[in-house]
């Protein structure tokens, strides 16, 4: 697997290179500005983007607004978004971006190795991964007068799991109930959403991007 990352703190670029690597994994590039990572993944053409959201030169949303180019760039591309914080809109506009796999994580999750890479697997594969702090902030907000607002808590729970990026048999695990169980709950979920069957529309995503988007943010 061949990996681009982009992250302005040479010490943690530099960790992030070696872990990585103690993996098994290539690293292509490891660059610390925007217009580098455009330069990187349409060059090397990279299987996923780990990319730091706050990038020079104001250190505001420079990664994103750079990882959003590099998949227009190269339609599709996998790109792993890590955040110091949790950032509503950044999760959003990331779960937008198109097709391919996509990842939103805090920088604390890279701590745990097996997990951070099994994370970067998952997207480099077409997953969604979806760090648990986001869920717990974003997700579950007042919801206000909308169709998320419908869900019953139960569906919350499923919606949350499958917004981290786990399977049915994973959400049945966790909530100790049958794959069978968690299938009534994710069509119950699609339908309260409005999310019609479709061959060309991933609908996990488009569920939690509902459930982001229940609650704009502030003004």
């Amino acid at each position: 697997m061949r990996i681009v990352i982009a992250e302005d703190l040479f010490l943690l670029r530099d960790g992030l290179t070696r872990m990585l690597e103690a993996h098994g994994l290539e690293i292509t590039a490891a660059v610390d500005n925007g217009t580098d990572l455009l330069d990187a993944v349409t060059t090397a053409r990279p299987d996923v983007a780990v990319v730091d959201v706050r990038l020079p030169p104001s250190f505001t949303d420079e990664g994103l607004r750079a990882a959003l180019a590099a998949r227009r760039a190269v339609p599709g591309l996998p790109v792993l978004v890590l955040s110091q914080y949790v950032e509503q809109l950044y999760a959003r506009e990331l779960l937008a971006g198109g097709s391919g796999g996509i990842g939103y994580l805090l920088k604390d999750r890279v701590f745990d190795s097996a997990k951070f890479v099994d994370a970067v697997r998952r997207v480099a594969a077409g997953g969604t991964v979806m760090d648990p702090e986001v869920i717990d902030r974003l997700l579950f907000r007042n919801s206000g007068d909308n169709a998320v607002g419908a869900l019953s808590p139960r569906e919350r729970e499923v919606l949350g799991l499958m917004a981290e990026g786990r399977s049915n048999a994973a959400i049945a695990q966790r909530l100790v109930i049958t794959e069978r169980a968690v299938a009534k709950h994710t069509a119950s979920i699609f339908l309260r959403l409005g999310l019609q069957p479709s061959d060309d529309d991933n609908r996990r995503v488009l569920a939690v991007l509902a459930y982001l988007s229940a609650e704009q943010p502030a003004v």
